[in-house]
Order: C-alpha cells, then structure tokens, then sequence
C-alpha cells in the first residue's frame, strides 16, 4: 500500500498494491496491520457504511461530537470527490480541508481521523461509498456544517447546483456551530 499524506497530516491518502492479469484484478482493501503502521496507531474499526447516490448528490459535512467517527472511505462503483475537513479545536489545521477524487477504478482510499467533518459530491451517474467507521452511529451524536462554509471555503468541482437534503440544506457554519 502507498501512503500518501495530506495537508492535514493525519488524513492519509492510501492506494492499496493491485494485482492485476487477463482475469481481472486483486488488492487488499483492508489489512489492520497495515493500516496500523499507516496511521502510526491501532485503529478498530466496528461498523461499516454503504451509501449509493446519483451524480450531483453532496452528502455532508457530517461528524458527531461528542462519539467522534474515524472513517476509512472508498468509492466501490462510480467517482466522488471526498473532503474532510478539520474541525477539532485547537489544532493547527483547524479550519483546513482536503479533497480527493475515489474512484472504483483508482481504488484509492481516504482516512479521516475522528474529530474531523466529512462529505462528498458524486462525480459519476452513479455511486457507491463504503466507508468504515471507528464508532457507532449515535444520532443523538450526529451533526453536519454547511457544505459551502465561507470559512472552510471548499472548493467543489461543481457542475451542476448540488443536490442536497433538507438537513444538509439547513447545516449551520462553522461559526454558528453549537
């Protein structure tokens, strides 16, 4: 696997190692040992997530305080543009954020450690995400900012007004967060 930091350090890019032959193709999607050595810590992961969404769908950005979520996400058909975005208190990348394209075909992986937000836009006609996380769901937990922040200011490959939900659409900014 290639690891590539961000420019928030602890969120790594990771592109597994693909074996590939006139049948097809094989890589490890996930190694706990790896990734331990990836991210510098054991991670236990204890729930997965699998979203399908039509293009221009912006899901985001959601975190949960308190019972923050690491997530290990990746695109199992289609392409999406995936950000985290750095919300913890106190850090020096606060108010930082990082975007990636995960395709099926790319295989490419993207960590967002707890305390972050995430979101992503759908590139494809269709998508499906996978995303691992570190915690439970808590809907009591769940919160979400704006996805067009003015002071995150993310930059979203649009090419189309997004499609959003009604609690997405509502999301405070960061500023106003409570």
């Amino acid at each position: 696997m290639t690891v590539t930091p961000t420019t928030i350090p602890d969120v790594l890019l990771l592109e597994p190692r693909v074996f590939a032959d006139d049948r097809g193709a094989f890589f490890e999607s996930f190694n706990a040992r790896a990734f331990a050595a990836a991210v510098g810590r054991e991670v236990a992961f204890v729930q997965d997530n699998q979203s399908t969404s039509r293009r221009h769908v912006l899901r985001g950005l959601h975190y949960q305080e308190p019972n923050p979520q690491g997530k290990l996400v990746r695109a199992l058909a289609g392409a999406i543009y995936d950000v985290a975005a750095d919300i913890r208190p106190g850090s020096p990348t606060f108010g930082r954020w990082v975007g990636v394209e995960l395709t099926a075909d790319n295989r490419r992986q993207l960590w967002v450690p707890e305390g972050l937000a995430h979101g992503f836009l759908v590139l494809s006609d269709l998508a499906e995400v996978l995303y691992k996380t570190t915690d439970f769901y808590a809907p009591a937990c769940e919160k979400c900012l704006r996805w067009d922040d003015p002071v995150l200011g993310i930059r979203w490959p649009l090419s189309a007004p997004p499609v959003l939900s009604p609690r997405d659409a509502a999301a405070p900014t960061l500023g106003d967060r409570r």
